[in-house]
């Protein structure tokens, strides 16, 4: 029995980040959706129903606190974990990522390995819900 990959919808407004990250988010076994902005990360979001979604903050069109709030205010998307990736560390940043409902927070540059665990937990808990 083949087990079913999940899907990531990735946000980021740089193709080289999008890119790489979709690179290596592949070679952990997942499936892979990619966005450049934050109206169209909305629009795939509610239409493919993704499993996780990886998103930045500065995009262009809508920002990445206004997409996961919209999201995540919605009982029909709010069960999608959402991972920020933002070049954005300050502790003001993840205050404001959590308050719009990000299950957690990463700030760039960042570790690949550390990146795939934080997919893989939030997708475990995700499992139940």
């Amino acid at each position: 029995m083949t087990e079913i990959k999940k899907t990531i919808l990735l946000v980021d407004d740089e193709p080289d980040l999008l890119e790489s990250l979709a690179i290596r988010i592949k070679a952990s076994g997942y499936n892979v959706l990619m966005a450049i902005d934050g109206l169209d990360a909305l629009k795939k979001a509610r239409t493919l129903n993704p499993d996780m979604i990886i998103l930045d903050l500065m995009l262009p069109k809508m920002d990445g606190y206004k997409v996961a709030r919209l999201l995540k205010f919605d009982s029909r998307y709010s069960h999608i974990p959402i991972l920020i990736l933002s070049a954005r560390g300050q502790d003001l940043d993840k205050e404001m990522g959590k308050n719009a409902g990000a299950d957690d927070y990463m700030v760039k540059p960042f570790e690949s390995a550390d990146l795939i665990s934080r997919i893989e937990r939030l997708l475990d808990k995700n499992i139940d819900g």
